[in-house]
């Protein structure tokens, strides 16, 4: 009989998966759990059935811009995939934005939120583009206290009727960069009723087709820099459904993330609103880029999970030199490893999710609070330098497959890429790390937590793998302090990843001895496995050596 090797296939991606169940049942009030847990079970089915199906059938659907009408108008529409015109409304009933905001969930209210979002977001083409963005947009106009653009906005967004509900876009990057928006190019020219119409050129414009966007300009005159800038908001369309004042220019061609409707836009007078002055537009933004860091974060952590749930069960049908590959030793190993690092990934993004749901709900110590400041960036910056690393791996662990588009594997490598670069690169929020030691937030935080989720392992099998992780992160402070008491600002910069990965890493495995702990109280024996591989991967990333010839490998001419 000719043969034909049986794909991988998924379950309730809820049921199934050990470490999102174990980690609410640890954190959650258990009424909670109880009350929410049937909604998780909903989407966890939709996602290893019907909407994985969908994507797997249309993997070569992608957004399409109409520029002109029938009859020569020009009308710049955006048509959207079927399966992301299925999952807006999927979100919004399902409250992926909604329940981060709901009262009743307390200080639980994010994390509930974020398992939504973690279990459905690998079935939809990447829609937690615009629900991180629409979620960002929310906190943001919120913490501006401008009541017109709340009472306007707000509802809509965290809306759980799909016919109401609005994602949101943020329009920051523009031909002379990402990262650097102090030298923004849009230009805000006074108009009526205190508004504002906007010129300039959006590079880079994710989920174009958001009824409303916030984005930055320079009010004319105004000064030079990041500080000159402000923030502002505005609906894409008018009343009569006309782009306002918008011109799109062409879809972006990427490498992945090719559901999302990402555009080069011209503004021609766009209509925008102030959101709080016109000024300190950046630090007004701030929100916004602490929330879809998370959603970056959460998104990087489901990416590793959707991977491992097809290798493993591909790794029980497909047979190879007389065994299936679950009974080989080395590809076991394989796949041990790359369960560790999702474990104290997952772990990681879901303290930080935690802390934001806390601060929110006036819950969050001064311990906690300064926690989530530091740990934004480190752990948006970690969870995606592994969350490619993994999906690579992934991706070999299928051979030929792995190569191939209409198996639906290739596409989680790509979507995985833009993780590193979305909302900052690593050397981008590396650096970011050290400016916010500068302007107060405290590295002892960080310690501290790593010292505390550490604590109670001694004289256990747990630990070396605790010892790694207080050693490794006392190794940074002290390099640090070391290399800024030398006064050495070049050296201090060109360790800032290594400094920052130390950190997330030994974050990452002090909160998995911590989980462990609790799981072994319980029989499980697996999280404390993982503990001692990640550990065994290496922590501590900082070097203590001088190096200057790094200038010397950069020279090849």
């Amino acid at each position: 009989m000719e043969f034909f090797q049986t794909p991988p296939r998924l379950g309730n991606q809820y049921d199934d998966d050990r470490v999102l169940r174990s980690h609410l049942e640890r954190t959650l009030p258990a009424p909670l759990l109880a009350e929410i847990e049937p909604t998780l079970r909903e989407v966890g089915a939709l996602s290893g059935g019907p909407l994985y199906e969908r994507l797997l059938a249309e993997y070569r659907d992608e957004p399409t811009l109409v520029p002109w009408g029938a009859w020569g108008r020009r009308v710049d529409e955006i048509r959207l995939t079927p399966l992301w015109q299925t999952v807006s409304r999927v979100a919004a009933e399902k409250g992926l934005i909604a329940a981060g905001y709901e009262k009743q969930w307390g200080a639980h209210g994010r994390t509930y939120q974020h398992a939504l979002a973690y279990l459905l977001e690998p079935s939809t083409g990447v829609y937690s583009c615009p629900l991180a963005m629409t979620d960002g947009a929310a906190k943001t106009l919120l913490a501006s206290g401008n009541r017109a653009l709340i009472d306007r906005a707000v509802p809509r967004l965290t809306s759980r009727d799909p016919d109401a509900f609005w994602t949101s876009g943020q329009w920051m990057t523009e031909r002379t960069g990402g990262s650097d928006v102090g030298i923004s190019q849009t230009v805000a020219r006074p108009a009526e009723g205190g508004q504002f119409r906007l010129y300039g050129t959006k590079w880079f414009t994710s989920a174009t087709t958001s009824p409303m966007a916030l984005t930055l300009a320079r009010p004319e005159g105004g000064r030079a820099g990041g500080g000159g800038l402000a923030l502002f908001y505005l609906e894409t369309r008018d009343a009569e459904g006309n782009l306002n004042g918008i011109r799109i220019n062409r879809l972006k061609d990427k490498l992945g993330t090719r559901m999302v409707p990402t555009a080069e836009l011209t503004l021609e007078g766009a209509l925008a609103t102030p959101v709080a002055g016109l000024e300190s537009g950046v630090k007004n933004i701030t929100p916004m880029l602490t929330v879809t860091r998370l959603w970056n974060a959460v998104g990087s952590v489901t990416a590793m999970r959707r991977g491992l749930a097809l290798a493993r069960d591909y790794a029980r049908r497909r047979v190879a030199f007389g065994a299936p590959l679950a009974e080989k030793p080395l590809h076991v190993d394989t796949l041990a490893g790359l369960q560790a690092e999702f474990e104290g990934a997952f772990l990681f993004a879901f303290r930080a999710v935690e802390l934001l749901g806390r601060e929110e709900a006036g819950r969050a110590t001064e311990h906690e609070k300064a926690l989530l400041r530091l740990v934004t960036p480190i752990v948006k910056l970690t969870t995606a330098k592994q969350a490619v690393a993994v999906v690579s791996e992934v991706l070999e662990a299928f051979g030929g497959a792995g190569y191939v588009e209409d198996t639906g594997l290739p596409r989680l490598l790509r979507d995985a890429q833009v993780m590193p670069i979305w909302e900052g690169t690593t050397n981008v929020l590396s650096l970011d790390v050290l400016r916010a030691m500068a302007h107060g937030a405290s590295l002892e935080a960080v310690v501290a937590e790593v010292r505390e989720r550490s604590r109670g392992a001694e004289g256990s099998p747990l630990e070396g793998p605790a010892r790694r992780a207080v050693a490794a992160v006392e190794h940074a402070v002290a390099w640090l302090e070391r290399a800024s008491g030398r006064g050495d600002r070049g050296a201090v910069e060109a360790g800032a990843r290594r400094f920052a990965l130390t950190l997330g890493r030994s974050l990452e495995l002090a909160l998995l001895v911590d989980h462990a702990r609790w799981a072994l109280g319980r029989g499980d024996r697996r999280p404390a496995a993982a503990a001692h591989r990640l550990a065994r991967h290496g922590v501590d990333l900082v070097v203590d050596e001088a190096h200057e010839d790094e200038a010397l490998l950069c020279d090849d001419t």
